[in-house]
Order: C-alpha cells, then structure tokens, then sequence
C-alpha cells in the first residue's frame, strides 16, 4: 500500500515536477531532537518492561502449578485433579487477559503512548504546514517511513526547519 502511494506520488511529481517544489523530512530525525519526545518514549519504555515483567512472574508462577500438579498427580483423586488443572486453565486466561489489556490493540499502552505522542506529532504536522505553505512546497515527503527514496539531496531537507519552527535545536 505505501510503495503503491509512494509511486503514484512520483507519477504525479515526474508530471508536475518543472512546476511544483518538493521537499522531504525525516520525522524519525525530528522526534529524535525533541526532549518531550525522548522523555515520552522513556516512561512507554518503563510501562512496558514493568508490564512485561509481571506477565513474566505470572506465567512463572503457570509453570510452578503445573509442575508441581505433575509431581502430585499421582497422589490426587480425578476431582482433585480437575480442580487443579482448572486452576492451572483459569491463571493462563488470567495472565491473556493482562496482557490483552495492556499490550493488546485498545490496551493501556496503545492510549498512553496516543496520550504522549499525539500531541508531538500534532506540533509536527503544523510545523510541516507551515513550511510547506512559506516555502510553497507542493509535496513533503517522509523519509523515515517505508518510503523509499534511492536519493535524496540534503538541499531540500527540511527537518531542521521543522525543528526551529517548533521551538527545537537542530541535532548535529
């Protein structure tokens, strides 16, 4: 789907391209020079590992039961039994459920990292239209993205412009 939109914009750049200005960003660059954005990805960073670390202790704790329901099994009656591997089944669906809940496409992580990151990539945008707007650029394009781009003149290069427009120092 990207490469199919990347090649209609060259279609439509190799037709307009002695009328139209053209420019590209680099927004991985741009969100690598924005402390907000560091600081962002630090705390989704730190969520993560501590969610993750609990999924871990939970299965561990999985794999306790069910090893010791194999060394007792011989010991248990076919109730006893049951109830144990419904225990067993009942913890594995608890451990799912967390981590549905945390990593899973609604979860927490997903809408804390819309809560930090959109609003970064809304100061973004913005800057991206003004410049297009001041420097009257038919098309920016990403290229940080999947959009390849077998060559790219640093001349027309605006992710530092971006970064100034936003308020931020340019990295070297």
């Amino acid at each position: 789907m990207k490469k199919l939109f990347f090649l209609s914009c060259l279609l439509i750049l190799s037709i307009a391209a002695s009328a139209q200005k053209f420019a590209y960003i680099d927004s991985e660059y741009i969100l690598n020079n924005i402390p907000e954005y560091q600081e962002a990805k630090k705390q989704l960073d730190a969520l993560s590992d501590e969610w993750q670390k609990q999924i871990e202790r939970k299965y561990e704790e999985i794999d306790k039961m069910y090893k010791d329901y194999q060394a007792e099994e011989i010991l248990l009656t076919e109730k006893m039994k049951n109830k144990r591997r419904e225990e067993i089944l009942k913890k594995e669906e608890e451990a799912r459920e967390y981590k549905k809940e945390k990593f899973g496409v609604d979860g927490e992580l997903f809408k804390k990292r819309k809560e930090l990151i959109k609003p970064i990539q809304e100061k973004i945008y913005k800057a991206v239209q003004e410049t297009a707007n001041i420097g009257r650029y038919a098309i920016i394009f990403d290229k940080a993205g999947e959009a390849t781009m077998v060559y790219t003149n640093p001349k027309y290069d605006k992710s530092d412009d971006i970064l100034r427009r936003m308020g931020y120092k340019p990295g070297e």
